[in-house]
């Protein structure tokens, strides 16, 4: 018999909005006491976040204004992805598109699950090395970005500082800090 403990059982699920970017569900589940609950999940097609770092030990950021917080952030460059699209190619399209760059080098350095209780966003990210630049940023018409570039070491302060909000950025300057300092090793 298969072992049940903490699982939750989905019994019904409808759709309560279709948006551009989400989508929300209001599913109905047994627990694994046999109470009935609701559980409403957004589902989301997930994204990529990519750390750029240029042979000077400099990182590429952008400034964006965030709507839900009505405030610019300092993030990585990130995106949506699309329907049925690679991470790694998303990634790569993101760092052209946002900075204007190209990456030598792209190395996979984890994914992270941003809302776990409601949200089904997985973002998977990148650390890009050996950029070079040409031809500009390629934004979205609705997009609207500023490229700022830091000493590595400064951003990795930030972050720790709490100057650096944003969850995917934090993972992704704090495990590409770590990954190449044990590079070095």
């Amino acid at each position: 018999m298969e072992d049940r403990h903490l699982f939750e059982e989905t019994v019904s699920s409808e759709q309560v909005f279709d948006g551009v970017v989400v989508k929300l569900f209001r599913d109905g589940v047994i627990l694994e006491n046999g109470e009935k609950s609701v559980r409403e999940v957004i589902k989301h097609p997930g994204g990529v976040c990519v750390l750029p770092v240029d042979g000077d030990g400099n990182v590429y950021m952008v400034r964006q204004f965030r709507y839900p917080f009505k405030k610019v952030l300092l993030e990585l460059p990130a995106g949506k992805l699309e329907p049925g699209e690679d991470p790694k190619t998303c990634g790569i399209r993101e760092l052209s598109e946002e900075i204007g760059a190209k990456a030598e080098k792209v190395t996979y350095i984890g994914k992270i699950y941003p809302t776990v209780a409601y949200d089904t966003e997985i973002i998977w990210i990148y650390l890009a090395e050996g950029l070079t630049f040409g031809g500009g940023q390629h934004l979205d018409p609705e997009e609207f970005v500023d490229v700022v570039k830091l000493p590595f070491d400064k951003a990795y302060e930030m972050v720790l500082n709490d100057e650096i909000p944003d969850a995917k950025t934090q993972v992704g300057i704090l495990r590409g800090m770590h990954m190449l300092k044990n590079r070095d090793k």
